[in-house]
């Protein structure tokens, strides 16, 4: 069955996005998003859930080893092409 605009408007009047609410980290004073871990230093009502330090020293080294494969394998094949 057919809706009228006025009807289709109505419905829709909901659909609008909210802006989401932040609030200031209790631990660091970083903003954060309500009800979320704090992302700067890890603490969610004053509990560290996640240890930011030893996370970004993983992806740091992964990184490293990352960028030393990538040389290495650069070298290897200008060796093979300077052949």
């Amino acid at each position: 069955m057919r809706h009228t605009r006025s009807h289709t408007r109505n419905r829709r009047a909901h659909h609008a996005l909210k802006e989401r609410a932040l609030s200031a980290c209790s631990h660091c004073g970083a903003v954060k998003k309500n009800h979320l871990v704090c992302m700067n230093c890890g603490y969610y009502r004053e509990r560290e859930i996640i240890d930011v330090i030893s996370s970004t020293s993983k992806k740091e080294a992964k990184k490293k080893n990352k960028k030393a494969e990538a040389g290495a394998e650069a070298k290897a094949e200008a060796k093979e092409e300077s052949k």
